[in-house]
């Protein structure tokens, strides 16, 4: 395993952007799409830091990430508004996106952006921790490609659709960010590389038995739901919530093409200043929780707080970057 400083993570990464033929990054979308991948990797999320970016630059290769696109408005209902990511870069439309929700709820305390037609957002708690640095609790979600069964069935028929939510505190925000399976194929795609087993099951193989093997989840693309049925349920209610009101695509509808694009999203945000106790709160809630008696070897940890603690520790260590998807960019 390698160690990069973020810089040249960053550089690399940005200059494999403008490298990728057929082409036409800016430099400075070029330089935002790096500073997501090396901000992922950089909190741990390495499934959607380097080791994306290959399937982020295949995408752009064949034309079904519009490199030049820019979000546009098609309608406005109060506080919520309807965009069209135009099928450019998702993290591009996603920063977009929820910019515009932090700036509509700081003017009117709250706000609801829906976005259609955009691409894979890459790591959806990268929007989470944006909204709660700007001082914006905040609720986002993703529809995907079916990549998961519903509960009681063996084939996918629905999204394994993130789900972020994250609230501001000054002493580290607390950022939920869940996909709808036990292990999002991200996490699956960590234990293959390291040649590793799942700590718990995560799926079924191609017997039909669960398993904590991924490379056996990838081929039968049997993942297990969080929660089973109530996992099955959440995915189904986020797909159906994105498209009704983004005016965009199911996953039904984005299955039919094989490729993950043409996607819809929700940046929802609310200005924590009209709640001038809530720092109290949060206080009150994470001292409570850390309070009961630990399981023997375990710890409790609020959402996003190991995040902050291997940020930290990468900042100062150096970012582990898998030596094969390091080689693959080099040699792009």
């Amino acid at each position: 395993m390698l160690k990069h400083e973020k810089s040249k993570l960053s550089r690399t990464l940005s200059g494999n952007c403008k490298g990728i033929k057929k082409t036409r990054f800016k430099d400075d979308k070029a330089q935002a799409c790096a500073q997501i991948f090396t901000n992922n990797s950089l909190d741990g999320v390495y499934s959607h830091g380097l080791n994306r970016f290959e399937v982020f630059a295949d995408y752009v290769k064949q034309g079904l990430v519009n490199v030049d696109a820019e979000p546009t408005q098609i309608a406005k209902y109060g506080l919520l508004e309807q965009w069209d990511g135009n099928f450019g870069p998702g993290m591009l439309n996603a920063s977009f996106c929820m910019q515009r929700a932090i700036d509509v709820a700081k003017e009117n305390g709250i706000a609801c952006i829906a976005l259609k037609n955009t691409n894979h957002w890459m790591r959806g708690g990268t929007y989470g921790w944006q909204a709660a640095d700007a001082g914006c609790i905040s609720i986002s979600f993703t529809n995907t490609i079916a990549i998961m069964p519903p509960w009681g069935a063996k084939k996918p028929t629905i999204g394994n659709n993130p789900l972020i939510i994250a609230v501001p505190h000054p002493n580290g925000h607390i950022v939920l960010d869940m996909a709808m399976s036990q292990f999002s194929y991200g996490k699956l795609q960590e234990y293959k590389l390291k040649e590793q087993e799942l700590p718990y099951f995560g799926g079924y193989d191609a017997n039909g038995e669960l398993t904590k093997n991924p490379s056996a989840i990838y081929k039968t693309r049997r993942t297990l739901p969080v929660g089973m049925w109530k996992g099955s349920g959440l995915s189904i209610m986020l797909d159906l919530l994105v498209s009704i009101l983004s005016g965009g695509s199911s996953t039904a509808k984005i299955t039919q093409s094989d490729k993950e694009t043409g996607i819809s999203q929700v940046y929802m945000c609310i200005n924590t200043k009209l709640f001038p106790n809530s720092q109290n709160i949060i206080d009150e809630i994470v001292a409570y929780t850390k309070s009961a008696e630990t399981i023997e070897g375990q710890e409790i940890y609020y959402p996003g707080e190991r995040t902050l603690h291997i940020r930290k520790e990468n900042t100062e260590r150096g970012i582990p970057v898998d030596e094969q998807m390091w080689n693959k960019l080099l040699n792009a």
